[in-house]
């Protein structure tokens, strides 16, 4: 008898987030993984707590769909539950009763954005505010670091300055939480692990902040199985990476070694949905020690199956989504415009409204950014999921169309 298997710590093989705020999108990425997954682990429960909020589920909810998903597709594979985006003690309290293994810390709430722009006088009064809270920095005043492979790293007395202006409360915030999940998961007798989250930021994460924040992260002992920098260029919601290629292959390779030097431990990558151009580089500069998170590009494909089985109610939702994208575009990191995009009226065709707003930057991030308002909406959120259920084939077939590009990058590096 096939039994599903519970969800379990992955370590540093390489791992894919397939994030399902729908809660129906699990066996389109089954199908996905099967075809093109390789050696990649799957991640199927995956959501984070403000994106739980915005589509009023909560992680028993999360944790459910996709094991219900999984045992009906009889799978017997190793996976994961990833409790994402975790600010406080309470959520972790929450995902760990759900059955979640992968905590995700996001200390951004604790990170000073602009440490870069300060001057040598700012910086200094900065730094006085929380010195107490960065003892460790005397023993990198004056060092220089020379990693494996990687980058040399001086430590000048601005450059550690700078650094625990920028992270030290969100290091010493990120080790309580850490220390939290450990208590609680020793409680209930469950191995776990945790990736740091620091790529919510204004400014890139240098090497010398990467070095830091890991060293005085694992030093505290915390099971930290990936880190997310923050990595040059522009990782927008639902579109592909903007920025300098050459630039971002040669930072990845800087702190794909300072991941190895210090733990091993993974890469991670944020707002990964997507980022199809960059993906072999990732897998190779990383030497296959990677996990990337997707999440939103699965409702944008959930729509793409919409339209073919009902194109009124794909306009009513771009209708509805127009109207809700300038308060709702407040927490994302988009370029979108409006006035880029024609309203429906003006788009003849399900094909032309597909193109427009499914393969087009503009139109893509319009429907990234409103999914919880379309999700909560008491007539269009029950109409979009009655017609994903009553035609799984078609959203199961765009899935796998989608991640099969994703995937196959991803192998094609490693």
């Amino acid at each position: 008898m096939n039994t599903l298997k519970k969800p379990k710590p992955l370590g540093l093989a390489p791992s894919f987030g397939f994030g399902d705020r729908l809660g129906v999108a699990t066996p389109g990425h089954l199908d996905a993984l099967r075809a093109y997954g390789g050696d990649i682990l799957p991640v199927f429960a995956q959501q984070s707590i403000r994106e739980m909020q915005r589509t009023r589920r909560d992680p028993d909810d999360v944790m459910r769909d996709a094991t219900n998903a999984l045992r009906e597709a009889t799978y017997t594979g190793v996976w994961s539950a990833d409790a994402d985006h975790l600010k406080t003690e309470a959520d972790v309290n929450l995902t760990a009763g759900a059955g979640f293994v992968f905590f995700t810390i996001d200390p951004s709430d604790y990170v000073d954005q602009r440490p870069d722009d300060y001057s040598i006088s700012q910086l200094k009064i900065k730094f006085a505010t929380i010195r107490n809270e960065a003892t460790w920095c005397e023993e990198y005043l004056g060092k220089t670091v020379s990693v494996p492979d990687g980058p040399t790293i001086e430590f000048t007395e601005e450059v550690v300055q700078r650094a625990a202006v920028k992270y030290a409360r969100a290091i010493a915030h990120a080790t309580k939480v850490a220390e939290h999940i450990d208590s609680v998961m020793q409680k209930r007798g469950r191995d776990y692990e945790i990736e740091l989250s620091v790529d919510e930021t204004a400014q890139p994460t240098s090497t010398a902040e990467h070095y830091l924040i890991a060293q005085q992260c694992l030093r505290s002992e915390m099971k930290m199985v990936s880190l997310a920098p923050r990595f040059v260029g522009d990782f927008e919601k639902g579109i592909d990476y903007k920025g300098n290629l050459g630039l971002l292959e040669e930072s990845l390779r800087d702190h794909a070694a300072i991941a190895r030097h210090l733990g091993p431990y993974k890469l991670s990558l944020h707002s990964g949905s997507d980022k199809l151009s960059m993906y072999t580089m990732f897998a190779r500069a990383t030497d296959g020690m990677f996990h990337v998170k997707t999440a939103g590009t699965s409702y944008l494909e959930a729509l793409r199956a919409l339209g073919r089985h009902d194109e009124k109610l794909l306009r009513r939702i771009i209708d509805f989504s127009r109207g809700r994208f300038e308060s709702d575009k407040a927490t994302y990191h988009i370029s979108a415009q409006l006035d880029r995009v024609p309203p429906p009226k003006e788009v003849i065709g399900p094909d032309r409204l597909e193109q427009f707003y499914l393969n087009e930057d503009d139109g893509r991030q319009v429907l990234h950014v409103t999914f919880g308002s379309v999700m909560t909406d008491s007539v269009l959120g029950p109409d979009l999921i009655d017609v994903l259920r009553s035609e799984p084939e078609t959203y199961r077939d765009v899935l796998m169309v989608h991640f099969a590009k994703h995937l196959k990058a991803l192998t094609a590096g490693m």
